[in-house]
């Protein structure tokens, strides 16, 4: 059964981030700094990771990604997207090309995968496994694993892999950056899992490498602007045609990871008013026409015509301090702005207005220490998406205390992009 927008809006149960470890190590102030000024270890380990091997393997990824599989080589990962008729998002994740007919999928995206195996025509061999995922993030990241590794990282291109040693075992070691740095994804088997983590911070202990904890785990992909599923957008799953499979997927999820819930001034009627497209969110150069897939021809459309772009706001200091200074009012307050970001597992999604007209909505909402800033993202309508123009957000839940709170349009990333810098000349 599809739920109703009043059932999404209580409180998910029992949340609270507890994939990343420890909320904080040192303190998320000093931790939200390490991928400016040195460099982080954190551990996305609960990423699922599907498998997928045969001669139809390439063919089923292009038939259910907006990506082009022409000229895509071993050695390659890439940003897989996964779209229905309409061009929404149902799921998004990493795929990187282990053989000539061997794919290994990171994140929810392989649950569709392997439910497109089973209701499908293709000869593949669907596998889940069990790998750590440790990203090393910031500026002195290549150092960090290269004196772990013993060996120089400096010819790994970007969303290029290779395989190292590190204490001992075979590492498989991404050049991406989630933060906006450069960083290095390192996958392997969890069984030596611990050993890895612990020569990365053996070797990085000089560099003043720092473990990510939850609280500022979510604080790089918003300055850095990567949206991310549940918290910018809710999967487009909830439609009829997807009720098996979304059956499927929330029977094989842990709890945390079939939290739908939404909270916040926007007043969405259905749950379909959340999803999001590719286009939107920023990914317009992954899509790629060169094949059929789920999703073409809406995206086709929304390509040559898009309706909304996605932007920064950073929200006025002196209006925010007031939703804080509420609690010390009398009456009931504003609801609490988490610092410094929500842990509780909301899509939490505030109107944007531009003289009182809706123009967009606000998610990821959180604190920059490193700008001193309260920032979040925004899906705005592109006729109105000027870089300095200042809107209105509407702070609080519908039928509650709501705050007005200024901003203004910034770009995404609101942090430099240097994920690709040449690392020949560090």
């Amino acid at each position: 059964m599809i739920p109703t927008i009043e059932q999404m809006r209580k409180p998910p149960v029992g949340y609270f981030n507890v994939r990343f470890g420890q909320p904080e190590y040192t303190d998320w102030l000093d931790e939200s700094m390490s991928w400016k000024q040195t460099c982080y270890i954190g551990d996305w380990s609960f990423l699922w990771q599907r498998r997928l091997r045969g001669p139809d393997a390439a063919r089923l990824l292009s038939d259910i990604s907006v990506n082009s599989f022409a000229n895509y080589a071993v050695g390659r990962s890439k940003h897989l997207i996964h779209t229905d008729v309409n061009g929404n998002i149902i799921h998004e994740g990493v795929l990187s090309k282990l053989g000539e007919e061997d794919f290994m999928l990171f994140g929810r995206g392989g649950f569709w995968a392997d439910y497109c195996v089973r209701h499908g025509n293709y000869d593949v061999e669907s596998q889940e496994d069990d790998w750590f995922v440790f990203q090393v993030s910031g500026p002195l990241a290549i150092h960090v694993v290269e004196k772990a590794a013993g060996r120089s990282m400096r010819d790994v291109k970007f969303m290029h892999f290779d395989v190292i040693k590190i204490a001992g075992h075979d590492v498989w070691a991404l050049r991406q950056g989630m933060a906006g740095e450069i960083g290095y994804e390192l996958q392997g088997p969890k069984a030596y899992g611990q050993e890895i983590y612990n020569a990365i911070l053996e070797a990085g202990a000089e560099f003043g490498i720092r473990r990510l904890g939850a609280r500022v785990s979510g604080v790089n992909h918003l300055e850095a602007c990567f949206p991310t599923i549940v918290v910018d957008y809710l999967p487009a799953i909830f439609e009829p045609e997807m009720e098996d499979y979304r059956n499927e997927f929330e029977a094989a999820m842990p709890a945390f990871a079939t939290t739908f819930n939404v909270a916040g001034s926007f007043p969405g009627a259905k749950v379909s008013d959340y999803y999001r497209n590719p286009v939107e969110l920023g990914w317009s150069k992954v899509i790629k026409f060169d094949h059929d897939f789920v999703g073409r021809t809406a995206l086709e459309e929304l390509v040559a015509n898009p309706r909304r772009t996605i932007r920064t706001l950073v929200w006025n200091p002196e209006d925010v301090a007031d939703v804080y200074m509420s609690l010390f009012r009398e009456g009931e307050p504003y609801p609490v702005m988490e610092l410094p970001r929500d842990q509780r597992g909301y899509m939490w999604v505030d109107e944007v207005r531009l003289n009182g007209n809706v123009i967009g909505a606000a998610t990821s909402r959180g604190y920059s220490y490193f700008f001193r800033e309260m920032i979040s993202l925004a899906t705005i309508d592109v006729k109105h998406a000027e870089i300095g123009k200042a809107v209105t957000v509407i702070w609080g839940n519908p039928g509650g205390p709501q705050k007005e709170i200024r901003a203004t349009i910034a770009p995404a990333p609101y942090k430099k992009d240097n994920r690709r810098l040449d690392v020949h000349r560090l």
